[in-house]
């Protein structure tokens, strides 16, 4: 429990400064439990993304709010993807063992494996993984000329925590590493999807 109390510090910001994921239908975006979602005052679901948050511009991390997880979540993994890459999936953002009390991210999460937040004079964090780019954290929209890509943050709940050994955590955790762990242990997920198209 004073765990709990203690990592309540990484929520960034308010759930009422968010408004509800819309799908491209004007719904809203459906998960395994619909009360869980994931927003950004960024950009809207099926929404262009910013050039900052892009390797056209600054490449930090957009803001992201986590609303409504289930009480029973032990950890949340956010995993961001792009399925229109020309070899196929490519992964831009593995996060994972989030405090499920974290309501969101501010912007620009440090590109490190353990990223820390200084929150009322305590040193709170989570895990990033590497992404397709060999780099732990975030890596931006990148796509080559030509039509626009999705960009597919989804964010997972799940009644564990992620262990892995000293050795893994140095390599960095993949994407697929973080899917085999996490099976059968999903209480609930949501997805947020933004595009992005080169400038030409």
């Amino acid at each position: 429990m004073e765990v709990k109390k203690f990592l309540i510090a990484v929520c960034v910001f308010s759930l009422a400064m968010y408004g509800f994921a819309q799908d491209e239908a004007g719904q809203g975006v459906s998960s395994k439990e619909a009360s869980m979602e994931i927003n950004s005052t960024a950009f809207g679901h099926g929404e262009f993304m910013p050039v900052e948050f892009t390797c056209d511009g600054s490449d930090k991390s957009p803001n992201l709010a986590f609303l409504n997880v289930p009480e029973e979540a032990i950890s949340l993994v956010l995993l961001c993807e792009d399925p229109d890459a020309p070899a196929g999936l490519w992964v831009h953002w593995v996060v994972f063992n989030i405090p499920p009390v974290c309501k969101g991210f501010g912007l620009n999460i440090p590109k490190t494996p353990r990223p820390e937040l200084k929150i009322n004079d305590s040193l709170v964090g989570f895990y990033q993984g590497k992404n397709d780019f060999g780099k732990f954290g975030y890596g931006g929209p990148c796509p080559p000329k030509g039509p626009a890509h999705r960009y597919f943050f989804r964010l997972f709940a799940l009644d564990i925590n992620l262990r892995f050994d000293e050795e893994q955590f140095e390599k960095g955790i993949s994407r697929n590493r973080i899917l085999e762990a996490m099976e059968g242990h999903v209480i609930a997920e949501a997805e947020l999807m933004g595009k992005y198209k080169r400038r030409e």
